[in-house]
């Protein structure tokens, strides 16, 4: 999914989407924040390291989710072959609430977690007559947020900025500009890839990283 032509990253979004546009913007989350710590699966030795930068609210980061992921799960990242890690790159308010709930859960239920918001994205982003703030919520309940933790986390405009401050690095670092999008790098060295990719293609591009 391609990003809009009106960023979502402009400053007046960033107030609207973190919460009460008459709260006062609170400083940037402080990089010792544990929410902030690198989400991921996979050995940290693994001689290739894949960044997927995902939203979601994005149909097509679900389909590689649902599609792929499990073969990049079964035959790179549990051989050792590759660590997979999660970025945050919201495309939408909706997708950003789900980021900064997914990131103040306990680090070992945010896979999981986000796994299956990408699976169920017509459940609680797409339902239909439905309010996707509170399905969100009901979801975040079945992985054990109560509902005062919800609501403080969906407020935090800390988190939300640092996550949203994360979206312009990949941008300028990577040329990130669509979800899903995903970063090989190995030595030092990196190429993005843009797009749901099958299982074949990622593999392919996993292998040429391990002989640059």
């Amino acid at each position: 999914m391609r990003l809009p032509r009106r960023s979502f990253l402009a400053a007046g979004a960033v107030v609207a989407a973190a919460g009460s546009a008459s709260a006062q913007i609170a400083p940037n989350a402080p990089a010792a924040d544990p929410r902030l710590a690198e989400r991921a699966i996979g050995r940290p030795d693994a001689p290739v390291q894949v960044l997927e930068f995902f939203s979601l609210t994005c149909s097509h980061c679900a389909a590689f989710y649902r599609d792929t992921m499990p073969q990049v799960k079964q035959r790179l990242v549990e051989p050792g072959t590759v660590r997979f890690v999660y970025r945050d790159f919201p495309l939408d308010r909706l997708a950003l609430a789900a980021a900064i709930v997914s990131r103040s859960l306990p680090s070992e239920r945010y896979e999981p977690f986000v796994g299956t918001l990408l699976l169920a994205q017509d459940r609680w982003a797409f339902s239909r007559g439905g309010d996707p703030m509170e399905e969100l919520a009901k979801m975040a309940a079945l992985a054990g947020m109560a509902r005062p933790q919800f609501d403080a986390a969906v407020r935090d405009e800390a988190l939300a900025r640092a996550i949203l401050e994360g979206v312009q690095t990949a941008e300028r670092e990577h040329g990130v500009r669509s979800t899903p999008s995903f970063v090989f790098r190995q030595d030092g060295r990196s190429r993005t890839q843009a797009g749901a990719v099958g299982f074949e293609r990622f593999q392919q591009l996993v292998d040429e990283a391990k002989r640059a």
